[in-house]
């Protein structure tokens, strides 16, 4: 029940009841990577390409789809990872969870939120003051 509640009631728990209907109508199961995320394709879009559209394993995070399948999904290759023709490119990195807002993110030299001193400019930059 809380499962249903959740899809009927907000976006971010997953696949909504609107996702869940047009996957059913539409969808053609294209794969699924290694994080569980299931991929789909079907219809058309409003320039005419078709459609496609991820179902996240959990909450909707889309830093969590790996690099093959964000090429594929934004149509910047017609061929998804689980193709025989697939080859991930040597300069792919694996995936890395997006770690904004947690203990865990970056924070340069000079940041309020890290101890170190900020770097000293140096260079021909002059900063602009009113009176020069």
């Amino acid at each position: 029940m809380k499962t249903l509640l959740l899809q009927i009631f907000t976006w971010w728990s997953g696949q909504t009841i609107g996702v869940r209907f047009h996957t059913w109508r539409n969808g053609e199961r294209v794969g699924e990577d290694a994080m569980g995320n299931v991929y789909y394709q079907g219809g058309k879009d409003s320039e005419g390409r078709t459609r496609r559209w991820v179902i996240y394993n959990g909450p909707s995070e889309p830093s969590m789809i790996p690099p093959g399948w964000h090429g594929w999904m934004h149509h910047r290759t017609d061929v998804a990872p689980p193709s025989e023709t697939y080859a991930a490119k040597p300069w792919e990195k694996p995936h890395q969870e997006n770690l904004t807002g947690t203990g865990r993110a970056y924070r340069p030299k000079g940041s309020i939120l890290n101890q170190g001193a900020r770097p000293t400019v140096t260079g021909d930059y002059d900063a602009w003051t009113p009176k020069s």
